[in-house]
């Protein structure tokens, strides 16, 4: 109770000052120096524009001749590197009768403590590359 009667007398003494202070106005009101403040303001506003434009094309040109470049640089590499690869892959499936020689069993390899719901192969499983474990 004397929380409320304590944070009450508080507001009340606070309310005077909220309620008669005079309204805000600008420090001078002479229309000179207004007009001068209005037109840096709009001064500094093109300036800003100008500057956001400029920054614009610089990363649209950073985008388009060095980022697409750069990119289709990486794309041809590992292509070349994805085709190599499978070639190598196909070498040695003909050196072997058409089939991938057998992986030794590791032990540390493929270790299942209890089988995912969908069974022992994991999610993302694609027979081409990885060992049916379901076998």
């Amino acid at each position: 109770m004397s929380f409320a009667i304590r944070n009450l007398s508080r507001q009340v003494a606070r309310a005077p000052s909220r309620f008669h202070a005079k309204p805000r106005t600008f420090a001078t009101a002479d229309k000179s120096i207004t007009d001068s403040a209005l037109e840096r303001y709009i001064q500094e506003d093109k300036a800003l524009t100008h500057h956001a434009q400029q920054t614009t094309d610089l990363w649209r040109k950073i985008s388009f001749y060095v980022c697409l470049p750069a990119i289709a640089v990486c794309v041809a590499w590992v292509y070349n590197a994805e085709v190599e690869h499978a070639a190598h892959i196909e070498h040695i499936k003909h050196e072997n009768g058409g089939e991938l020689p057998e992986k030794p069993l590791y032990d540390h390899l493929n270790r299942r403590s209890k089988p995912f719901p969908w069974g022992n192969n994991s999610l993302f499983f694609n027979p081409h590359v990885n060992k049916d474990l379901s076998e």
